[in-house]
């Protein structure tokens, strides 16, 4: 059904305008929509697949006759639905009373759009390569075991001297080969374990690794006690404490944030930061970006005013840091780095007792770690490295892509081997993702190959907004899990965690189990937001301590006036909003605006809760602040796209007060949520960072719009010229694509922050042929990178 009723009018969908369908979705929620016929309680669906529409609890014969003909005859005279008046009973039927509207009231502007297919979908290889069934020696023994190993696999694992890169596709198998080729060279070559080491980039993988090993034949767990397998840090932080136990002592590890946080404020107050204001999460990321370049403090050379602060920041916090004795992660490889480049004897027992590396996530590499590991493999050259330039998202931890793809160059007579068979996703998922990827000018030359197909390919699906693609996710999943699927089939992938915003709301209020790895606070704690929320807060109690304290760096006070405020509300009897107006030794111009704040907090409780933001903005002096803050640092996070985030969730209420109530919870919620232990069993949301590495039966991708997905910073830098980051955003794309198994589900909302969206050229890049696409390159893996 199209119609319903909903406080004594008749609405029908269709001439509804799309902003207001969410509004109608939470108030059916809150059995406000009824049946015109009968008076039951009607739920307004909007899903992916199915046209939006009033869904009936126990539909009747009597109520679809009477609907469905009042419908029809509004098709027949082609008009829209009457506003109505109020219900009258006839014949024991409520019915409503029509009065005319004109066509000019009509909205339909953004009309419901069904999902589109992928289109660019090569068929699949009817032929298959069979598989050599006759193996002999080790890999048939390995085949007993359940491990079985592609041609490109066994050449890879059974490659034991020299420089080898192992491109390792999506899905491909890559631990199993890793794994494979030490048990190889233990069991088959006689290698002992004591001169092998395999580095990786997590302590999970090194555990895992472990693990898968100890059924492979001829191991035992004494070899694999001897085999040295774990992270950088981990890996090369114990040669610092055989050497130099007492200064590297983990009593003196910087181990917490906050413990550098605390530094970090100390210098910051000698240059007189603002430590509500300054973005110092931030700054500890780019001075970990800084060490992870080897770049001291006196090399930095600031480009701008914030990364002038930063810089101090970084020779204050080195220099106290290095006055107590103290360490950072950071610290552990380039102190190995200087323990080993200054002691040649001592590096070359190591080059002798470590003979084979092994590295795992070479794509993730920084200049650090690849310095040790040069100065490590420098006589040998035995040196493997696995990885997929095409999955080299981390640049913002100091990772370079370009490490991986230079490999052949650094080592010219290192061997190739390229796994592109991919034993995750189905032929349709793969060959969406290879139309992406192929769009990236530098990178390896190659293609991914499925094992399986599927008859239904990845769908595109266009939400109007924020709001309404969380509703159609969630409506989808409920629908598939009442058909028999688990919640830990399903994987939702955002860019970054504000885009989950509306999706975790309408998880919660959902009967879904879900599981959400989320570090930081509610969106609703954002520096900028809280302050909007300040705003709406003394609104209603203008005596609100907390919210003025959040409100002070908005107005353009330092955070010592707090105190005089406390001291005014007393002495003069009045509410902090009212204190405001006597604050004293300010500038003539400040005075003036807060004399005005008193009248405007009362304007603002009047409003509607977006009308209430938009005066805050406009009226109040936020825009200037924003304006004067800039991204404060941080190139992913802006305060005015907040704003415009907090307008859209703000859009879903009528009164400030509820607005508020629903903040309040969710805020709740998000802190219970993080005291949450990781639910294996439950519908997942993750960032595209976090999900690498992990697959599910069925993802969806939010938000594949410009300036999302690909992100407005890499926009902006590939308008100043600089096309890295847009390229390291379509590996994201790629990274997401590639989680899934059997079906993916791109959203391409409408509208984004309450402006008009335009598709991502991700979008428009998978409905191209890969195989189109390389033509037009002549790149090889010889060196050949465009």
């Amino acid at each position: 059904m199209k119609t319903a009723l909903y406080k004594q009018k008749i609405i029908h969908i269709p001439s509804l305008d799309r902003s207001e369908w969410q509004q109608f979705h939470n108030a059916s929620i809150r059995q406000e929509t009824t049946c015109m016929h009968c008076g039951e309680p009607m739920r307004f669906h909007i899903g992916i697949y199915d046209a939006p529409s009033f869904i009936h609890p126990t539909t009747t014969l009597d109520c679809q006759k009477e609907v469905l003909a009042y419908e029809e005859s509004l098709i027949k005279k082609q008009i829209q639905p009457k506003e109505l008046l109020p219900v009258t009973n006839t014949n024991g039927f409520s019915m409503p009373k029509r009065r005319s509207i004109s066509t000019s009231e009509i909205h339909a502007d953004d009309p419901w759009r069904g999902p589109e297919n992928v289109k660019a979908i090569p068929p699949f290889p009817l032929t298959k390569k069979e598989k050599n069934e006759s193996l002999t020696g080790y890999r048939a023994s390995l085949k007993e075991q359940d491990i079985l190993l592609d041609d490109q696999q066994w050449q890879a694992a059974t490659t034991t001297e020299g420089p080898l890169l192992i491109l390792a596709g999506a899905g491909s198998g890559k631990t199993r080969v890793l794994t494979t080729r030490a048990a190889y060279m233990l069991t088959e070559k006689d290698y002992s374990p004591k001169e092998m080491i395999l580095v990786t980039f997590t302590a999970k993988a090194a555990k895992e690794m472990k693990e898968r090993m100890t059924i492979y034949p001829g191991l035992n767990r004494q070899m694999l006690q001897q085999l040295v397998v774990g992270t950088f840090h981990s890996i090369f932080y114990r040669m610092l404490m055989h050497h130099s136990p007492e200064q590297w002592n983990s009593t003196h590890l910087l181990k917490w944030d906050w413990q550098r946080d605390q530094m970090l404020k100390e210098a910051g107050r000698e240059i007189h930061l603002d430590e509500k204001e300054f973005a110092y999460d931030q700054a500890l990321t780019q001075i970990s970006w800084w060490k992870n370049h080897m770049q001291n403090p006196s090399q930095i050379k600031p480009q701008d005013i914030w990364e002038e602060r930063a810089a101090y920041l970084y020779k204050r916090y080195e220099e106290m840091r290095q006055r107590k004795g103290l360490f950072d992660f950071d610290d552990m490889l380039i102190g190995c780095y200087d323990l080993l480049s200054t002691n040649q004897k001592l590096l070359e027992r190591y080059q002798e007792r470590f003979s084979y590396v092994s590295i795992d996530e070479f794509q993730d590499i920084n200049k650090v770690q690849v310095e040790l590991i040069s100065l490590l493999t420098n006589p040998s050259k035995n040196l493997c490295v696995v990885g997929d330039d095409d999955q080299s998202i981390y640049a913002f931890r100091g990772s370079d892509p370009d490490y991986i793809l230079s490999f052949t160059s650094s080592y010219p007579e290192a061997k190739v081997v390229i796994l592109n068979q991919n034993y995750r996703s189905n032929h349709p998922i793969v060959q969406a993702a290879n139309n992406v990827i192929a769009t990236n000018r530098t990178r390896f030359n190659k293609q991914l190959f499925a094992q399986y197909t599927e008859e239904l390919p990845p769908i595109l699906f266009y939400p109007y907004d924020e709001e309404e693609e969380a509703t159609m996710i969630v409506n989808d999943i409920k629908s598939r899990i009442e058909k028999g699927e688990n919640p830990n089939d399903f994987a939702i992938l955002f860019r970054t965690n504000v885009t989950s915003r509306a999706l975790f709301e309408r998880m919660v209020t959902s009967s879904i189990p879900f599981s959400i790895e989320n570090d930081g606070d509610s969106f609703y704690r954002r520096k900028t937001v809280r302050k909007v929320l300040a705003y709406l807060r003394l609104s209603l109690n203008p005596d609100n301590g907390q919210a003025i304290q959040d409100l002070i760096g908005a107005l353009f006070l330092k955070q010592q006036v707090l105190q005089d405020l406390k001291a005014l509300t007393i002495t003069e009897d009045c509410t902090f909003v009212e204190a405001l107006t006597h604050l004293s030794g300010l500038q003539s111009f400040q005075q003036k605006k807060l004399q005005k704040l008193p009248d405007q907090f009362r304007q603002i409780k009047k409003k509607t809760p977006e009308d209430a933001i938009s005066f805050i903005e406009q009226e109040m002096g936020l825009k200037d602040y924003l304006k004067k803050q800039g991204n404060e640092g941080n190139k992913l996070e802006r305060g005015s796209d907040d704003v415009r985030d907090l307008k859209v969730s703000a859009r879903q209420h009528t009164t400030i007060e509820s607005f508020l109530e629903h903040v309040d919870h969710m805020i709740a919620k998000q802190e219970e949520a993080k005291k949450q232990p990781v639910n294996s069993e439950a519908v997942q949301l993750l960032t595209i960072h976090r999900a690498k590495g992990l697959e599910y039966k069925h993802i969806y991708i939010l938000g594949a719009v410009e300036g999302s997905l690909p992100h407005d910073y890499a926009l902006d830098a590939w308008r100043e010229g600089n096309d890295k980051p847009l390229e390291e955003e379509r590996r994201l794309m790629y990274v997401a694509m590639t989680r899934a198994e059997t079906s993916l589900s791109i959203s391409v909302p409408t509208m984004r922050r309450g402006k008009r969206a335009h598709p991502s050229r991700f979008v428009r890049e998978v409905n191209r042929l890969a195989q189109t696409q390389q033509k037009k390159r002549s790149a090889t893996l010889s060196g050949g990178l465009r």
